[in-house]
């Protein structure tokens, strides 16, 4: 890992994503990138001339003022970091663009709201960043003094298509020493013997060379449950798990999952894409 991606507006949610990112450079010796997406008016932003129009210098000077208040900020010292303007109406847009250009390996981002996932899984930045990014998201909730992330589990089917993304969880793990805790939800709609599930993570290990890891099986009325409450139980630091793009994490996040379950995980959340 030799890049990560900050998308910030400079609050306190995306200060906590960039304190998390000071902590992860520090231990792997890599670069981080400070984006700014000017949220500029419309008319602005589908400008041509953007750069050099009265209104849009103001917000762009105001955006090098915020940056050189926040670079002067302790836990940033000896880091290399680089600062990048951008404004093309739509923050995920920047953000996917900004990880072409500068090869990012991973983005951080900050979750605003109180109800934190709530608002993550609903019609948020993060939210559309999430289901966009072809780079693992790693979006935090709350400030980390001290990052914790040794406690890690990964939800999975354990399904083919799955193997893709935990090799980019595998490697995540490895650059951060964590502990993988592979997770398999059995539920009442879609049991399977334990004898199944073996036969299925077999099959789902193999040729991997999976070092430092478990697996468990835990059982829960539904998945969304079981991860978020295998993860509560086992006083998980992070959780992780693939992503389909488009059709987000409905799969482990819907209507189902009661507003109260999505409050109590305040641990962070890492994305792969399948």
């Amino acid at each position: 890992m030799k890049r990560i991606l900050v998308p910030t507006d400079f609050s306190e949610q995306a200060e906590n994503a960039l304190k998390v990112a000071a902590q992860i450079a520090k231990k792997t010796g890599s670069e981080i990138y400070v984006l700014n997406s000017l949220e500029l008016p419309m008319h602005l932003a589908s400008s041509n001339e953007t750069s050099s129009k009265p209104e849009s210098l103001f917000f762009i000077q105001l955006s090098k003022k915020y940056f050189e208040e926040l670079l002067k900020k302790p836990y940033l010292e000896g880091l290399l970091i680089h600062e990048a303007i951008m404004g093309h109406g739509e923050v995920y847009n920047d953000v996917n663009e900004a990880v072409k250009e500068k090869h990012i390996d991973l983005v951080i981002m900050g979750s605003h709201g109180t109800n934190g996932f709530m608002e993550m899984f609903i019609g948020s930045n993060t939210e559309k960043v999430v289901r966009t990014s072809k780079v693992p998201v790693l979006v935090i909730k709350n400030e980390h003094i001290e990052f914790q992330s040794t406690n890690f589990v990964y939800a999975t089917d354990f399904s083919e298509e799955c193997k893709a993304p935990f090799k980019q969880a595998q490697k995540f793990a490895n650059n951060i020493g964590a502990h993988i805790n592979l997770l398999y939800v059995n539920t009442p709609s879609d049991f399977n013997t334990t004898t199944e599930i073996n036969k299925k993570v077999k099959s789902f290990v193999k040729d991997l060379h999976i070092e430092n890891y478990t697996v468990n099986i835990y059982n829960d009325s539904s998945v969304e449950k079981g991860i978020l409450n295998f993860s509560k139980d086992t006083k998980a630091h992070l959780i992780g798990m693939g992503t389909h793009g488009r059709k987000g994490l409905s799969h482990f996040f819907n209507g189902s999952v009661s507003e109260d379950l999505v409050n109590h995980a305040n641990m962070p959340v890492i994305t792969f894409k399948i």
